[in-house]
């Protein structure tokens, strides 16, 4: 009772609520990795990927160009539930949209990283096409959605679904 609470609030939160439509076309695409991906058995969990997202941020903050590209050019403090909906959406196209849906978006957010440059608390200069700061701010968002999954879920992950997992994420991060 309490999971379908929580999971109520967030959905709400987040701007999600009704059934995932846009997800079941065109019939038989299978998207980046099909029903039997480790990532679809991460992700189907919501509440743990809310938990992971959260983590990931909290991580991802730990590099100041990272931090500085989020404090600089995040909407998050204007509209955080657009922008933690925007996120949910781009993990939710990537993992269970069709190729063509999951090719669009990680386009588009590309795209959205070219305008992302700035300079650090340090004055170091960063960009969000960064390959190193890429890696860094995905790395940490695979790790957290997996590490919530084994712990609010408490299933543990073999290690070839770990290896896996991290194969499969590696597509979504180039």
């Amino acid at each position: 009772m309490l999971d379908d609470l929580i999971r109520k609030t967030i959905r709400e939160m987040v701007g999600g609520g009704g059934p995932p439509v846009a997800f079941l076309t065109p019939k038989g695409d299978r998207g980046l990795f099909g029903p039997e991906s480790v990532a679809w058995k991460v992700h189907a969990d919501f509440i743990s990927m809310m938990i992971g997202g959260i983590s990931s941020l909290i991580l991802q903050a730990l590099h100041p160009q990272a931090l500085a590209g989020v404090w600089d050019h995040s909407s998050f403090r204007q509209d955080l539930k657009g922008r933690l909906g925007r996120t949910a959406f781009f993990i939710a196209a990537t993992t269970y949209g069709s190729v063509e849906m999951a090719n669009n978006i990680i386009e588009k957010v590309n795209q959205i990283h070219t305008k992302i440059t700035g300079f650090d608390e340090f004055g170091k200069p960063y960009s969000a096409t960064d390959p190193h700061l890429l890696s860094w701010v995905h790395l940490t968002e695979t790790y957290s959605f997996m590490g919530s999954f084994e712990d609010y879920r408490h299933e543990k992950l073999s290690a070839q679904d770990k290896d896996q997992y991290f194969l499969e994420m590696s597509f979504i991060g180039k």
